[in-house]
């Protein structure tokens, strides 16, 4: 029989649904959208039922955001968080609470189906089995919330004939059992429980006791992103703790794609809300933006870059100037500045260095070193370069310092001996005082090394162990011990005359960490935090029972012999024509073997490439014409061929350039790499994987993406991200300029699946969503190649094997680099996490024909990594279920102020 109910006649909850709830056995619901469907649910004589209620709703999820149980709990995440279900009145707290207990209690059950499987779920219907086991079912326009409930206008249609409700449950039964249907994440079911208990702190209360996670958890890092993992969370409560106790002083080692920008710019971010004095962020030139859209994209960070002249904000406005002594006003908290003022020897130096600072944050460490390292390191006094003088000047100005680089050591442990020497500047707590045994690098790196012991004295053991003091969470023994000598935890010396003072059972305590002290608890363990990828995947977190990264492995093409590209002979000569040029060229030009370096790589990018770089030198070469298409993205190339002796070539030099001319422009239409590319694209579907393409020059992704869009895929949309203002789509060969973060956003969403980027594509972009990445060419500093793979071999990624195409030409300069390289990368890659950059001279080697000089260097790299007993450390945090939080606008309050 059919009853018809009209919410304008009487309330439905009282009218139908409490009625056939009260005491019911089960209740099936297909809902609508899933986000409004369980933020209240109806009625409390949902508490009657005795079985399980069962609802199905919908979602903007994507089905290939469903097609792996990670990636349907990353997408259900962020879809719930889109919502901003925190901001939902108070009011809605006791409800909040009482869906929280339904859903654990596994009394409530939620599965959603992406929109795209069946269209949005408009047809709303239930089946109720009642309480004496008969069974009614309905159908309307009414959600299962609250206000549908109680509220809006609606009408429902029970009926409870056989038919119709074996109709209905078939439906429900249907859409439960889809293939694409997840169930509700525990991200989900744990933040509903969140908001039932949130409450917000004011900016004071927070500064009275400031807990890192009340201050982050509501952050977009959190919301709109997948929140932080373990190893993060370690890094930045361990920074933040030590700079409440005397300062942080650590190098964040992590390996790329571990998100080490997030979790200096966290611990940044509370450092600053917690002092009065600023900010300051060094970074390599490229880096800059970077920096400032990640602060204000995770964090909603507000921070200004000194552009050389004038501060820019977030907001991107220029702030007025009168002079290089502007740099010491920044209008922000956090002022981001390039290292390359540093590394020139600007004046801009010592104007920073007049600023005392809350923290000061160096990305791409390394950069930081002596001017000359070699097995007689250890034994001579380092001369620093300018960045490193400049930091051992630094570390006496802030109270913290992060130094941030995945390469600590790059040829020789003096190199992390030399960044803890910039660490310790100012702070006893790294290499304890002037008189500690640590500061003699002659002594330490072999220790460290494992290459030499401690003295069989104990009191002599003492002195190394005493100056610096372990803080003492790392050890009970230590604990004992510092409470023994009533040291502070920002005492780090203990006093020399202190061991034979000692109680027996204090020398116990000694006793128990000396056997393990230089692998545990030496300076270099202590002060360099490294996580590699490798320990996360493999280790299980014993609080969720899976590993603390899931494993993404990545697959290659192209390393073996066999994979070269053959060069075609007309490509062959070209090559071989360019080389005699340069040739020709370096024995009457100082640099020309080095400009050959640069035109072997630009034929060895595209023939596309090679043939605008040989007209350009035939004709006449101007930096400021068309140089945006000559260039790489990372280095301003142009310049070394701005000299006045190039432009004057000799008639065989002309000789030479024209026919390598006519060799590229034979068949140019015949790339071997443009056809490569389409292999892979079509024929082993990499496309419908998603897909990233580099070039290190913009002609080569120009020319790619035009060839690629006019001749196979005119439909499809091809982006193009590179530096400036030259990003934007490709759709049938027209080009439309369009933001970087547009083109993020769509790669995210599943809009673009094909990304064709220069280098400036190799820092700061997360394409998770891409499962393939193609190299055109390979980078000459090889941690470009590592930087790229991090694009798509990074947290987030939903798929368990990437695969990587890396494209060279047989008997090429890269292919000599690469076999001299082939015994040894796996070593290397494992030791370091990616390759050193000193490595990048090889290469330069190899094109001048010194392949002598390149397996020496080649050979200088060392055969184990010398810290890596520790790096691996992980302690996960329960920051998720934090309920007290800093309220946003107090958040943004005390970070807006200038220094």
């Amino acid at each position: 029989m059919i009853t018809r109910h009209s919410s304008r006649e009487n309330p439905l909850h009282e009218s139908f649904l409490n009625q056939r709830l009260h005491n019911a056995q089960c209740y099936d619901r297909i809902a609508g959208y899933f986000r409004s469907s369980i933020f209240e649910v109806a009625g409390e004589a949902l508490d009657t039922v005795t079985g399980t209620i069962r609802v199905i709703c919908n979602s903007d999820l994507n089905p290939d955001d469903v097609s792996t149980a990670k990636a349907a709990q990353q997408a259900l995440r962020k879809s719930w968080c889109a919502g901003m279900p925190e901001l939902l009145p108070e009011a809605n707290r006791g409800r909040f609470l009482k869906l929280y207990e339904y859903l654990i209690s596994g009394k409530l059950q939620v599965r959603v189906l992406p929109d795209a499987t069946f269209g949005l779920i408009h047809g709303k219907a239930g089946v109720i089995t009642l309480s004496d086991g008969s069974k009614t079912c309905f159908l309307g326009s009414i959600n299962e919330s609250l206000t549908a409930w109680t509220l809006n206008y609606e009408l429902l249609w029970e009926d409870n004939d056989s038919k119709a409700i074996d109709w209905v449950q078939r439906e429900f039964d249907t859409l439960w059992n889809h293939h694409h249907g997840v169930p509700l994440s525990d991200f989900v079911i744990a933040d509903i429980k969140r908001i039932a208990e949130r409450e917000t702190v004011s900016s004071t209360q927070w500064q009275e006791y400031p807990e890192p996670e009340q201050a982050i958890v509501e952050t977009p890092v959190y919301r709109k992103e997948l929140g932080l993992w373990p190893h993060q969370k370690f890094f930045v409560q361990r920074a933040f703790a030590d700079h409440q106790n005397g300062g942080a002083r650590y190098v964040l080692a992590d390996q790329v794609g571990l998100g080490k920008t997030v979790q200096l710019a966290l611990a940044g971010m509370l450092m600053a809300m917690t002092g009065s004095k600023p900010v300051l962020v060094l970074a390599p030139k490229p880096l800059l933006w970077q920096w400032q859209d990640e602060l204000l994209e995770l964090l909603e960070m507000p921070s200004a870059i000194w552009t050389g002249k004038n501060w820019v904000d977030e907001q991107g406005i220029v702030w007025p100037s009168t002079g290089p002594e502007s740099i010491t006003k920044c209008p922000r908290k956090l002022g981001i500045v390039s290292q390359g003022l540093i590394t020139s020897g600007s004046s801009i130096a010592d104007l920073l260095l007049s600023i005392q600072y809350e923290c000061v944050i160096v990305d791409e460490a390394h950069r930081s070193r002596r001017r000359k390292v070699n097995d007689k390191s250890v034994d001579e006094k380092a001369e620093p370069n300018n960045l490193m003088a400049f930091l051992l000047k630094m570390g006496l100005r802030t109270k913290s310092l992060l130094l941030a680089t995945a390469t600590p050591v790059q040829l020789h442990p003096i190199e992390a001996f030399d960044l803890l020497m910039v660490l310790a500047q100012g702070n006893d707590q790294v290499l304890g005082d002037a008189w500690s045994p640590w500061r003699n690098a002659e002594n330490t790196v072999p220790l460290v090394m494992g290459e030499a012991e401690f003295q069989d004295s104990e009191a002599l053991a003492w002195e190394w162990i005493r100056n610096p003091l372990p803080n003492e969470r790392e050890h009970a023994s230590f604990r004992l011990l510092r409470r023994r000598l009533n040291l502070k935890p920002c005492d780090y010396i203990a006093p020399s005359e202190a061991y034979n003072q000692l109680s027996g059972p204090d020398k116990t305590q000694i006793r128990r960490v000396l056997g393990n002290y230089g692998r545990e608890f030496n300076p270099f363990i202590l002060h360099i935090i490294r996580r590699t990828r490798a320990y996360l995947e493999s280790n299980i977190d014993q609080a969720t029972g899976e590993p603390y990264l899931q494993p993404v492995k990545v697959k290659l093409f192209g390393e073996h012999p066999h994979e070269a590209i053959v060069l075609p002979l007309y490509f062959q000569r070209a090559y071989t024509l360019a080389e005699e040029f340069c040739t020709a060229l370096s024995s009457r030009v100082k640099g020309g073997g080095f400009f050959k370096t640069l035109l072997l790589r630009r034929i060895g990018s595209t023939m596309y490439a090679g043939q605008r770089t040989v007209e350009k030198l035939l004709t006449e070469w101007n930096t400021d014409a068309d140089s945006e298409l000559m260039a790489s993205e990372d280095e301003d190339d142009t310049d070394v061929l701005a000299a006045d002796t190039m432009k004057d070539l000799t008639a065989n030099e002309i000789r030479l350039l024209q026919q390598c001319l006519t060799a590229l422009q034979s068949d140019r239409e015949n790339d071997p790499k443009y056809q490569s590319v389409v292999d892979y694209l079509f024929d082993k579907g990499w496309l419908q994987l998603g897909c990233i393409i580099f070039s290190q020059y913009y002609d080569s992704v120009w020319w790619l993406a035009n060839q690629l869009s006019e001749h196979h895929i005119p439909d499809e949309q091809i982006a193009i991200y590179a530096g400036s203002n030259r990003s934007g789509l490709l759709i049938g060969g027209q080009f439309k300029r369009m933001p970087r973060d547009e083109i993020k956003r769509m790669v995210r969403t599943g809009e673009l699946r094909l990304v064709l980027g220069t280098d400036a594509a190799s820092e700061g972009l997360n394409l998770q969503r891409l499962g393939t990445l193609i190299n055109l060419d390979l980078p000459w500093n090889p941690t470009r190649l590592e930087q790229r793979k991090g694009r798509i071999q990074r947290i987030g990624q939903i798929r368990d094997e990437v695969l990587l195409y890396n494209m060279r030409y047989r008997g090429s300069v890269e292919d000599r680099v690469h076999e001299l390289l082939s015994e040894r990368l796996e070593d290397i890659f494992e030791l370091f996490g990616q390759v050193p950059d000193i490595l990048e001279d090889a290469w330069v080697d190899i094109a001048v024909g010194d392949e002598q000089e390149a397996k020496r260097k080649i050979r200088s790299i060392p055969q184990r990594h010398p810290f890596d007993e520790r790096y691996s450390q992980v302690a996960d945090i329960d920051w998720d279920s934090c309920s007290k939080v800093l309220d946003a606008g107090d958040r943004r309050k005390m970070l807006v102020g200038g220094w």
